[in-house]
């Protein structure tokens, strides 16, 4: 495992790993958990027709948003794209080819590719348009799906913490997708808000620095809030 901080070094990190036509599984959930600087890191290398593994592509002009307006993306993989009107746009124009995959089956493909297992059986999308093309399984009465594992020729992931092993660490709602796409990549890249002088404690270690190969220090902005939903305070009388 590398370390390196800075901007410099963060895009000579990752366009050591690009090209044309790749594969690339990223972290987050909605804006939540986004490797901000590694995704702009790959919007700067003009890198293009990309696949993009993602719970979602951001919002316009945050996050993967930043790719489709450079138009470097030619599909998606991924379970909610609603925050983003480029990327309908594009897909009604017909520029991006979208792989709409639920949630938890997205999740499980990610794990899966990191765990070797090839393909697995799930009950999820059964009956429906999900279904199209795929092989089935009747098991105990039930119909099941057989869904290919996804093995991405890179991943961009964000931590809170990494040390020198390249183990990580995740903050809340940060550890969301950012654990399966450590693991699903042949390359992985970790983004961290810091990296500890001292190795984490194995009962923390959240992603082993085994499937880690490069991390860098994120660089110091605002987190971003995809939606901001507030409430009166509720009225209680002494």
């Amino acid at each position: 495992m590398r370390a390196a901080g800075g901007l410099g070094s963060v895009q000579e990190v990752v366009y050591r790993h690009l090209f044309d036509g790749m594969t690339i599984a990223v972290g987050g959930f909605g804006l939540c958990g986004n490797p901000f600087d590694l995704i702009e890191a790959v919007r700067d290398s003009g890198v293009k027709d990309l696949t993009i593994v993602s719970n979602n592509m951001g919002v316009d002009g945050k996050g993967l948003g930043v790719l489709l307006e450079g138009r470097q993306v030619r599909k998606v993989v991924a379970s909610y794209v609603g925050e983003n009107q480029l990327f309908a746009q594009q897909y009604l124009d017909g520029d991006l080819e979208v792989e709409f995959t639920p949630q938890g089956t997205l999740a499980e493909r990610l794990r899966a590719g990191g765990a070797g297992i090839p393909a697995f059986y799930t009950p999820t999308g059964a009956h429906t348009s999900v279904a199209e093309g795929k092989p089935t399984m009747e098991i105990d009465g039930r119909i099941y799906l057989l869904e290919r594992a996804i093995v991405a020729d890179l991943s961009l992931v964000r931590a809170q913490s990494a040390d020198r092993a390249g183990n990580l660490t995740y903050r809340r709602t940060a550890r969301n997708f950012n654990p399966v796409v450590a693991t699903a990549g042949r390359v992985t890249i970790a983004e961290a808000e810091q990296l500890l002088p001292e190795f984490i404690d194995p009962d923390a270690v959240e992603t082993p620095g085994i499937y880690v190969d490069e991390v860098v220090v994120a660089s110091p902005r605002k987190k971003e809030i995809e939606q901001r939903t507030t409430r009166r305070a509720a009225h209680v009388d002494a």
